[in-house]
């Protein structure tokens, strides 16, 4: 029988080792290790996101129950709960942040591969956020309101194979505008955001550098209709309109914009969108706006099938690494389900691989039939021992 490793450490290998060296070695994260790797402190986190692990004490008695099957994941010793929370609190989170970069870069490669929704070239992006909530009597430096703590994740989301792409992690007070303000973006890159984004100087910046982007028009947006363009008969799009915003034309900055007028059955009411992408047909414009539901469902996925609503330290430090492992399992995740044939929700093959984590099995025969035996046990004996009793 071919011996395989375990599927933990299978998709362990997915991290390039060689990148993985040259970010210890850039942030300096082993300067202050007393003899625990950067390697096994990351190992030891992914187990708490992909074991599903609650405290400090389930992490390390977790691994050291699997003590013979450390070494094919490159860690000789299970850490100690102490070193490990040492490490939580000093080793600089921006190492798992150089980590993940690295690996999205890999995940990207594979879902360039894969068909896309929509027929044109742009890269579709979604921008958003999800406020985690703190207990603020053990996080008293995440302070949020009189009573509550919190910290903020920036999510920019890929929709070439719904990948996080671009993420920051700020206090809870922090304005969705004034962290996007802060983020670049390629020409030709469609953006899809909310009207938590209403900011008009930064949409005429974005118009200036060719980035297009969709998104909600405030009611009380003051703006001068330039043209009325024709909308298709029984559609749901009610209006199409060539505008642009009054202060800035006021100010001589015009920004040609659309409002394009969409009628939601669900709802029954009318939602309002703003473009500056010219040319695109209506429908197509309501067909991204509601592609951004997606980030929606990314952020519902991250706090149920990983671990980033309780955590396992209380410095700030700690916080930030066991998001930015979070980050990178779920990377790995939307990996092996791009690569896999069968049809997996990304809540099932969460699950799956929590109770698979040290079973010895090829991964990808097991990602695409995950219900088929392993070939050990595949087949056994047609004939069962017949047993003679005396008289």
């Amino acid at each position: 029988m071919n011996q395989v490793s375990s599927i933990f450490s299978q998709m362990l290998r997915l991290i390039p080792r060689g990148a993985f060296a040259a970010a210890v070695d850039k942030h300096q994260a082993e300067r202050h290790a007393r003899g625990f790797r950067s390697w096994t402190h990351l190992v030891s986190m992914l187990f708490c996101q992909l074991g599903h692990a609650q405290s400090l004490r389930e992490i390390t008695g977790g691994l050291a129950a699997c003590e013979g099957k450390l070494r094919h994941l490159g860690v000789g010793q299970p850490p100690k709960r102490s070193t490990l929370s040492y490490a939580n609190e000093h080793r600089p989170w921006q190492l798992f942040q150089t980590v993940f970069h690295h690996l999205l870069a890999y995940c990207q490669g594979e879902a360039a591969q894969r068909k896309r929704k929509f027929r044109f070239k742009h890269k579709l992006l979604s921008i958003d956020s999800t406020t985690i909530g703190l207990s603020l009597s053990m996080f008293d430096w995440a302070q949020y309101k009189r009573s509550k703590g919190a910290v903020k994740l920036h999510l920019v989301l890929d929709h070439d194979g719904y990948l996080p792409h671009y993420a920051v992690i700020s206090d809870g007070k922090q304005a969705d505008i004034r962290a996007a303000r802060e983020m670049t973006f390629e020409p030709n890159t469609m953006l899809v955001f909310d009207r938590g984004y209403a900011d008009y100087d930064w949409w005429r910046r974005l118009t200036e550098q060719q980035v297009m982007f969709v998104s909600r028009l405030k009611e009380k947006a003051d703006c001068i209709v330039l043209e009325q363009r024709p909308v298709p008969d029984n559609s749901h799009i009610v209006k199409d309109e060539v505008m642009v915003l009054f202060k800035q034309a006021a100010e001589g900055k015009d920004c040609f914009l659309r409002r394009i007028l969409v009628w939601v059955e669900e709802k029954q009411e009318t939602m309002v969108l703003v473009t500056n992408q010219l040319r695109l047909a209506a429908r197509t414009i309501a067909a991204i706006y509601k592609e951004r539901w997606q980030i929606e469902l990314f952020f519902k996925a991250l706090k149920q099938s990983l671990k980033v609503k309780t955590f396992v330290g209380t410095s700030e430090n700690a916080v930030r690494t066991q998001i930015w492992t979070a980050l990178i399992a779920m990377l790995l995740v939307k990996y092996l389900q791009l690569k896999s044939t069968f049809d997996w929700s990304l809540s099932n093959l969460v699950a799956l691989l929590r109770q698979q984590l040290f079973v010895r099995r090829e991964l990808m025969s097991w990602l695409n039939d995950p219900f088929q035996g392993p070939p050990g046990l595949a087949q056994g004996p047609d004939e069962q021992l017949t047993l003679a009793f005396g008289g």
